[in-house]
């Protein structure tokens, strides 16, 4: 997502480097690449002129820093205002007093609303929120059945009482089985329609009535832009809702749902699903969405997902085989498997301060392929070959086999374990003087050697950009969390 949104970007800093200072006549054009952008994202008409007018009012009172160069000071003001304009910080689901705390979710049919209420229930059982989820949609086929299907899945109990029984009647007997049961949190799945409609409304209007709800959570589409926003004010005004839940945001979304929800319905967005897995749900960051698309990556989310699939003390061993140089093809299959769990090498990346724009699609689907192959090669390996990689490099009938046995040829075999050689001793320089945003991460440190990927990745810098280093993802206020959350120097 925003890849377009942040190329326009970066084509409006160009205008402004090698400038001595910013003046009215050189930002010009800037800000008209900044409300072209904005436009082409599908950000609302009027939010893209107050954003501009903001921008332009800033940039022209802002004061000439010391050694910081008219662009960089430009993107701070650029991004200070985008998050200014997705509400300033995250804003957490409620957690009432009294239990349980009742989460209403609407929305239309395709946005994915069955499927967003499971993932929120995951999330919330992964901080140890006990939830149940309520099937009120009688009208779509086979929703009921979906719901309990996913309930199964993340181990979450289902509340329903068929396709017969009125929505109204089974979100109350919902709340009062949870209520005997302890469940902290419920989370009521209401029905949907093709388009916004009286009955629709009525309907909603009444299940949140009887339930007295602490969140009404409208789960909207990425993918229709600035429509996205209309459709909050729209539920909001009728309904009075308390958050969205921005769906598809791994497709072809440009970025105007984002950036405009806010801004026209006066509501925040609080979660954003990044995927069809259960899994793929995150937190809504205004901070961290605005890094992504002025193209600084985003490393928080990033640990944080590595976070959720690493073992510590199984990070502190493999940073002690790196020291060592013992890391092996076992370790090297583990981190492969580890990327995997988070999701795919494109998300990985875009998360890497000054890696969304450097590697295009076609690359980042070579590298995964890549991995398949290596993956493919490891496990047609001997326990042996796998924990001494050395045997390998002067045995050309093991190689042999292990070429037969996975399909490839003897080259190909050949070319991984050179490549392994390769990257085990870079990293072990590494461990050693680290590398900048990236050092003692477990699993990426050794993103550009990987064998079977070519030349590697482009450099990654230090995360950030230059100028601009108290709103980068590696500022020393960061890396201090992130040392305290013990993945070293990342």
């Amino acid at each position: 997502m925003f890849e377009a949104l942040s190329e326009r970007f970066e084509s409006a800093w160009k205008t402004l480097r090698g400038q001595d200072k910013i003046s009215e006549s050189n930002i010009t054009e800037a800000l008209r690449e900044v409300r072209r952008a904005l436009l082409e994202a599908d950000v609302s008409f009027n939010v893209v002129k107050e954003f501009v007018a903001d921008v332009q009012a800033k940039a022209q009172g802002a004061e000439v820093v010391t050694g910081v160069a008219p662009d960089q000071q430009f993107i701070k003001i650029v991004y200070d205002e985008l998050v200014a304009l997705m509400g300033d910080a995250n804003e957490p689901l409620a957690d009432a007093n009294r239990k349980p705390t009742v989460v209403l979710m609407a929305g239309l049919q395709g946005t994915g609303k069955t499927t967003a209420a499971a993932k929120l229930a995951l999330q919330l059982r992964k901080q140890d929120r006990s939830t149940m989820l309520v099937a009120t949609d009688v009208y779509r086929p086979a929703a009921v059945d979906q719901l309990i299907t996913l309930g199964k899945q993340i181990d979450v109990p289902v509340f329903e009482m068929g396709t017969d029984a009125n929505p109204v009647d089974i979100a109350r007997a919902g709340i009062i089985k949870a209520r005997e049961e302890g469940v902290d949190t419920v989370i009521v799945d209401t029905a949907g329609r093709l388009q916004i409609d009286q009955d629709m409304m009525a309907e909603l209007e009444q299940v949140k009535t009887a339930i007295s709800p602490d969140e009404v959570l409208l789960v909207v589409d990425a993918m229709t832009g600035q429509e996205a926003a209309t459709l909050t004010q729209t539920f909001h005004e009728q309904i009075g809702i308390t958050g969205a839940i921005l769906t598809k945001m791994d497709g072809d979304s440009r970025g105007g749902a984002a950036l405009s929800i806010r801004q026209i319905s006066g509501k925040p967005i609080k979660f954003l699903g990044i995927g069809e897995k259960v899994e793929a749900l995150q937190p809504f960051y205004p901070d961290r969405m605005a890094s992504r698309i002025l193209g600084m990556g985003d490393v928080l989310t990033l640990v944080e997902k590595a976070q959720e699939e690493v073992d510590i003390a199984d990070a502190e061993k493999l940073q002690a085989k790196i020291l060592e140089a013992k890391f092996d093809f076992n370790d090297f299959l583990k981190q492969t498997r580890l990327m995997k769990n988070m999701g795919s090498l494109t998300g990985i990346m875009k998360l890497i301060p000054g890696m969304s724009n450097k590697l295009s699609a076609d690359q980042l689907q070579q590298g995964e392929a890549q991995l398949r192959r290596c993956e493919a090669m490891i496990n047609s390996m001997t326990k042996q070959e796998r924990e001494d990689p050395d045997l390998l490099a002067n045995s050309p009938s093991r190689r042999r086999r292990i070429a037969k046995g996975s399909g490839y040829v003897d080259k190909d075999i050949s070319k991984l374990v050179s490549d392994f050689q390769k990257m085990r001793s870079m990293m072990k320089q590494m461990g050693q003087g680290g590398m900048p945003g990236m050092g003692g991460f477990p699993g990426m440190g050794g993103m550009g050697g990987f064998p079977g990927m070519g030349g590697g990745m482009p450099d990654m810098g230090g995360g950030g950009r230059p100028g601009f280093r108290g709103y980068s993802a590696g500022s020393k206020k960061n890396k201090k969390k992130k040392k305290k959350k013990g993945f070293g120097t990342l």
